[in-house]
């Protein structure tokens, strides 16, 4: 009698565990926006053997039929899949927080700007420019999937069990309809877009601020182009142009024949005033936000580690990319909301000129 056949299992691949078919995940989307929010699905297989880099995902609550009977399917790049972020059993949110609010079947990112009598939370979305309220059970702490790890670390006690049944208790399904899909054997898709970056009520304030700003100010401006989001150029008002529109000019960009300095119109929503200085008691800290001065502009990023010699290791969210900067080049980061600086970890630092 020959002997028994021993049971073999599957190879081994060289992909992290997280893009192990099945595996559940958090993708996030590049389409004009959706930056900066993650919906959850796990991994279907590898999209083909040449390219290696790109998945195929199911999403969990995203579906391609008016019913909710068909699980959207997408191509997606390696870099924009992570595992499930972890959440702490039980959590305390404080002003100043980096947080992910859950809203329209995804988690996006924000920031706390105050806490509420009623036990809920003003959350300020930087891209949308807009200030929402949630409650409680539809935030998490903001981390970055970063070479591997989560940052900052989760100790393992604090850690509840991910489930993305909890997600749907949080929100009902959204539906993709199959003529919102675009093209790529249904791989790709316009998404359903929200007309706002959060859940619960919209603040009666709509804009960041009412406030008019003078010729001659001293401002300064950002875009969201491609390439530029998340970073912040110095520039003076030289006229208003219309309702809450203003003609710039820059401080440190010039034109293509570099005969003057560069000037383009913003609408108020792209315009806050000059930030005032922050003090800082001491060096910059691991997980501070701050501004990076780099090509004439101000970048925000997180303090991924700390150097000798006062500089300090920079990482940006957007481009996924470390630099290493001097003290001199940085700042603590400061929002502008509802016509006040903002400024996250306000217990260690002290604001010179606060407005």
């Amino acid at each position: 009698m020959p002997p028994k056949r021993k049971p073999t299992t599957a190879p081994a691949t060289d992909d992290p565990p997280h893009l192990q078919p099945g595996s559940q995940v958090e993708i996030s989307s590049n389409d004009p926006g959706f930056r900066g929010s993650w919906f959850t699905g796990s991994i279907i297989k590898r999209a083909s053997l040449r390219n290696p880099n790109k998945f195929v995902v199911q999403y969990t609550l995203l579906f391609q039929d008016e019913a909710g009977t068909k699980p959207l399917k997408e191509t997606i790049d390696a870099v924009d899949i992570r595992p499930l972020a972890p959440r702490e059993r039980a959590r305390k949110f404080k002003f100043g927080e980096e947080v992910d609010a859950f809203h329209n079947d995804g988690w996006w990112e924000g920031v706390i700007t105050k806490e509420l009598e009623n036990g809920n939370f003003h959350v300020y979305f930087k891209r949308s420019k807009e200030q929402l309220e949630f409650g409680e059970d539809q935030l998490r702490l903001h981390r970055e999937w970063v070479n591997g790890s989560w940052t900052p670390p989760l100790e393992e006690d604090e850690q509840v069990e991910e489930k993305v049944q909890t997600e749907k208790d949080l929100k009902s399904n959204k539906i993709v309809t199959q003529e919102k899909l675009g093209c790529d054997n249904g791989t790709s898709k316009e998404k359903l877009k929200s007309d706002k970056a959060g859940s619960g009520e919209k603040l009666e304030s709509g804009k960041t601020t009412d406030k008019k700003f003078n010729e001659g100010e001293h401002v300064e401006v950002t875009s969201d182009e491609d390439g530029f989001e998340g970073a912040w150029f110095a520039a003076t008002i030289v006229k208003a142009v219309g309702k809450d529109r203003y003609l710039i000019q820059y401080e440190s960009l010039r034109t293509e024949d570099d005969t003057d300095f560069l000037k383009e119109e913003f609408d108020i929503l792209h315009i806050r005033p000059y930030p005032p200085e922050v003090v800082v008691a001491d060096r910059f800290k691991k997980l501070d936000e701050v501004d990076a001065l780099y090509n004439d502009g101000w970048w925000v990023g997180v303090i991924s580690k700390v150097l000798s010699d006062s500089k300090y290791e920079v990482y940006f969210k957007n481009t996924k990319e470390k630099m290493k900067f001097n003290d001199s080049e940085l700042r603590l980061h400061q929002d502008w909301i509802d016509g006040k600086w903002v400024a996250a970890s306000q217990e260690r630092y002290q604001a010179r000129a606060w407005s």
